[in-house]
């Protein structure tokens, strides 16, 4: 799924399809080797390190709903609905920088205050 052919439109929908279906195994060939994540519950560096904490976000989602997609060049932000066992439904915005076929940057921003209540 992963090279220059392939557009950020299509790496952030497998993300987020990969998300639904709770795979983070389909994650990995999306995200580079160098990969950062910045979001208000942490930070990861690193292919690793940032499966790790996906993983978690992952296992913990009981439905992901895609609100809206702009594209912007390499940039993709997609505002999506989130709701966890805990939680929800909570707004997220969630900006993916892709290069080279591959997510080498996420930031997301939400108000984290229900998943720490």
């Amino acid at each position: 799924m992963t090279g220059i052919g392939i557009s950020p439109l299509n790496i952030a929908t497998a993300y987020f399809d990969a998300w639904k279906a709770n795979d983070i195994e389909r994650v990995r060939p999306l995200l580079a080797d160098d990969v950062d994540f910045l979001g208000p519950l942490g930070t990861t560096q690193g292919l690793h390190d940032t499966l790790r904490g996906l993983g978690g976000m992952f296992a913990m989602t009981e439905h992901v709903e895609i609100v809206h997609r702009w594209v912007d060049g390499p940039d993709v932000l997609t505002w999506f609905q989130l709701r966890t066992r805990k939680t929800g439904p909570m707004a997220i915005v969630n900006w993916s920088h892709v290069e080279n076929g591959r997510i080498t940057r996420i930031r997301v921003t939400f108000d984290p205050r229900p998943m720490l209540g």
